[in-house]
Parts: structure tokens; sequence; C-alpha cells
């Protein structure tokens, strides 16, 4: 079976016409989006030296890690939401996804406040 064209770029080896579009059922995708839904996270973190994501082909998607038996996910919130009642909400939200441990990591604290 031959392979597909691919082109040289800095970042590696990819498939000719360029990385692959995200696909909405990727499951890193879906944890991300329902990561940034629960109330007072301001979004995802790749941690302390970025190594924090899936990989998928042609991108990643950042602050997510999923394994078989655990998912990992780090979080940057805004201040003032209470930490653990926001981890455990991120916890219980990725958990109906991934169906195993969730582990959560609060990175950072934002002042910015949520606009509704």
């Amino acid at each position: 079976m031959s392979q597909p064209p691919v082109d040289q770029i800095s970042s590696g080896r990819v498939p000719a016409g360029g990385p692959s579009a995200p696909r909405p059922d990727d499951l890193a995708d879906r944890v991300a989006a329902a990561v940034r839904t629960v109330p007072g996270v301001a979004d995802l973190h790749t941690g302390t030296f970025g190594e924090v994501g899936t990989h998928l082909p042609g991108r990643r998607v950042d602050g997510v890690q999923i394994r078989t038996d655990y998912c990992a996910v780090h979080v940057v919130l805004y201040w003032g939401s209470p930490v653990l009642e926001t981890a455990d909400r991120v916890r219980s939200t990725v958990s109906r996804l991934v169906g195993t441990r969730v582990d959560v990591t609060v990175e950072d604290v934002v002042m910015a406040t949520p606009t509704v």
C-alpha cells in the first residue's frame, strides 16, 4: 500500500494539504468543550512545561490527557471561584464522558470575570 504524499514543515511531516480538521466526535475535543462550560473555568492549561495535551493527527488538544485508565484535566479558574467545588464539577462533567478516573489540576487563577 502506498503512502499519501507528504510535505515537510518545520514541526515535522504531515500529509499533503495540511493537518486534518478537527472532528467533532474526538473524545478529547468533547472533554475540552465540556470543561470550558463549567462555571468558574476560564480555560484549559498545558501544564508547567506544556506536557498536558492529547495528540491527534496533525494537531493537539491542550489541557486534556486521555489514557485508558484515567483522564487528566488541567484548568485555569476565575478569581473568586470556589476551587474544590469547581474541580469537583469538572471531574463530574468529564467522568460522564470518559468513564474513568479523572484527575483535575488547577494550574492558575485569572482576575478576569466570566462574561455572561
